[in-house]
């Protein structure tokens, strides 16, 4: 089974150190940066950052592991970390990620 992560970042270098991280450590085949305008409600205030978006590609028995990674170079006190299962997808685009996380 295929999973993508997502985790926001305070900013680019922090996004792009991780990014880095765990496609060289076959965490993830692919991880994508967006900036992205996050409205979130922290401490009962709103408000309003801008972020960057790490948009991880890999196998689901590998979230642990790409989990732990995130959290161990995060800034984020409690950093996003969430995980959505890919039900279907272009096969050999599946095929690649799982060539690339098994090296």
């Amino acid at each position: 089974m295929h999973t993508v992560v997502l985790s926001t970042c305070a900013n680019r270098k922090e996004a792009e150190k991780i990014a880095r991280d765990v496609v060289e450590r076959r965490l993830a085949a692919c991880v994508n940066i967006l900036p992205v305008r996050s409205y979130y409600r922290w401490k009962g205030k709103v408000r309003v950052d801008r972020e960057y978006l790490i948009i991880a590609k890999t196998r689901s028995e590998l979230f642990t592991k790409l989990k732990s990674r995130i959290l161990a170079l995060h800034s984020y006190h409690l950093p996003e970390i969430v995980s959505l299962r890919v039900e279907d997808g272009y096969k050999k685009y599946l095929d690649w990620i799982d060539d690339e996380v098994r090296k």
